[in-house]
């Protein structure tokens, strides 16, 4: 199948189609159907984990079951006011030898060879040679010839019909439709194809294809389009049992990749619709009425932030962006209070998630040995882990794994991310450069879009940790040197003018700690009035 980029990036055109080195696809590559039967279907579970002393097993078809409907098409088309009629019947002389003999697919009278020719069609649309036109035909690329979207728009009709749909899947057609979503400017063409691969995964056979690991880019791709993502987003939606087999993935699997690719779809099903992650929050918390009969088997109940977490913690070490997904995750659910409660209202998912987020931006991310430009790299995933931190520190300050002496490794961590902040944002002196002035613009605009949500989020929960910082506290920061005077000043100048009171309540502690030092930070920021 077609390797996807993740959602969100450009698809190589290099990789996607099945083309050799970048080529495109051909003709060719139509292959006759395989003879081995089920040699396609391959599980989607590759390294099982122990679990309860047995050997877990996830079936290939667990992921994405079949779908009720077919996906309707869009009436996107020109004078495209009703479904097009199937492709007519052959009328020359051969037509009832050549039905007889093969021509038409399964049990429908529907032509192989019509069928081939708009594939053929297809292909031709996405080749090298037309996508590498000058950019006064991109306007032209941008249109569907009238002709053409019309034989698509009845092969997208046919394919709700099974025994067209598996000589679609059989014939490798698939791959000729991710080319054309990786390839084609033509946004009816691509929506055409969605829909043709929508439909075909209405079927049970070609839905356990498409729900191999790798196939796992073509739904990502499918979120991503932005004509029919809602639909894709109501048909996940219908099926309680994908999120079953998500949260199985993501608290079983140790296939790092197939990890990463199940957080892209969770983070982007999320981000589309707040409904759905809000039913999935909701569902770990909804026990089963019925008591499971004797002689069956219990399902397990699964919750989505546990089953985050342990993905989270597999992909920790050996995909970096892979963190930074499940991270994202974890930050979307705190947008809502439901994921909120899910996260601080089970002590152990509390406590674990707390444990977890501080030892990367405690031990891992940021550290006093990395150079000030590593938050560049990391600017994205450290806002996802403050903004948790922040918002569990915020709602459950009783709980006792919020112990007090993790507050100065915090507050350690979080100067240290302003320290380098201001590093990245100052200008280089010499401004001559390869690059143009349009483009250094662009890059820094994007860089300061970044690091300006990173400062915020952090200032937010440095200001709520200094709001509980008590008079010991504050005298074993200053003899650790986590107070420093240069470190508190970082943090009065980026705290203020928005924290002001903050500030002064622990300039009122200071006083009692460190005279010295207080009167020196006073002497710096004038604007303080401290009433001692």
């Amino acid at each position: 199948m077609a390797i996807l980029e993740p959602a969100g990036r450009a698809p190589d055109p290099g990789r996607a189609g099945g083309g050799q080195g970048g080529q495109g696809l051909c003709a060719a590559e139509l292959r006759a159907p395989s003879t081995a039967g089920s040699g396609r279907q391959g599980a989607l579970w590759r390294e099982p984990r122990r679990a309860r002393g047995a050997l877990w097993r996830l079936e290939a078809d667990r992921l994405l079951p079949p779908l009720p409907a077919r996906l309707l098409r869009a009436g996107g088309g020109r004078g495209m006011d009703r479904n097009p009629s199937p492709p007519p019947p052959r009328r020359d002389e051969d037509a009832d030898e050549d039905v007889a003999g093969g021509d038409c697919i399964g049990s429908t009278v529907y032509s192989r060879h019509w069928l081939f020719g708009v594939l053929s069609g297809l292909i031709q649309i996405v080749s090298p040679e037309n996508t590498k036109s000058s950019s006064d035909d991109e306007e032209q690329q941008m249109e569907l010839d009238e002709e053409m979207e019309n034989e698509i728009c009845r092969v997208w009709d046919m394919s709700m019909d099974e025994d067209v749909a598996l000589f679609l899947q059989e014939f490798n057609a698939p791959d000729i439709f991710m080319g054309v979503l990786a390839k084609s400017k033509c946004p009816r063409l691509r929506e055409i194809c969605v829909g043709i691969l929508g439909n075909m995964a209405c079927f049970q056979e070609i839905c356990v294809s498409i729900s191999n690991d790798n196939n796992l880019g073509l739904l990502l791709t499918c979120l991503s389009q932005t004509e029919v993502a809602s639909v894709w987003v109501e048909r996940i939606r219908e099926y309680p049992a994908i999120y079953d087999s998500i949260c199985f993935i993501m608290s079983s699997s140790t296939n790092v990749d197939l990890l990463v690719k199940v957080g892209e779809v969770v983070d982007k099903l999320f981000d589309l619709d707040e409904k759905l992650m809000l039913e999935w929050i909701r569902n770990g918390a909804v026990q089963p009425q019925d008591p499971p009969q004797e002689d069956s088997e219990e399902q397990p109940v699964f919750r989505i932030v546990p089953c985050v977490l342990e993905a989270a913690k597999q992909v920790r070490s050996e995909n970096p962006e892979g963190l930074d997904v499940y991270m994202h995750i974890l930050q979307l659910l705190t947008t809502v209070d439901d994921g909120i409660q899910a996260i601080v209202q089970c002590p152990d998912t509390g406590k674990d998630t707390w444990n977890l987020l501080f030892d990367l931006v405690c031990h891992e991310f940021c550290q006093s040995d990395d150079p000030p430009i590593i938050l560049q790299e990391q600017k994205t995933v450290l806002a996802s882990v403050y903004s948790v931190l922040s918002s569990i520190y915020a709602s459950q300050a009783q709980q006792e794994y919020l112990k007090i002496e993790e507050d100065l490794p915090l507050i350690d961590s979080l100067i240290r991310v302003l320290q380098n902040m201001e590093h990245c944002q100052k200008k280089p002196e010499n401004s001559a450069d390869s690059n143009t002035e349009e483009t250094k613009k662009s890059d820094l605009t994007q860089d300061d879009f970044h690091l300006k949500i990173l400062k915020d989020i952090s200032c937010e929960f440095l200001s709520n940790i200094f709001q509980v910082l008590t008079k010991e506290t504050v005298a074993r920061g200053l003899k650790e040197g986590q107070l420093s005077k240069q470190k508190c000043s970082c943090a009065f100048q980026n705290l203020l003018p928005f924290y002001s009171p903050v500030i002064e309540d622990f300039l009122k502690i200071l006083h009692e700690v460190d005279k010295t030092l207080a009167d020196d930070l006073e002497e710096s920021f004038p604007n303080l009035k401290v009433q001692t």
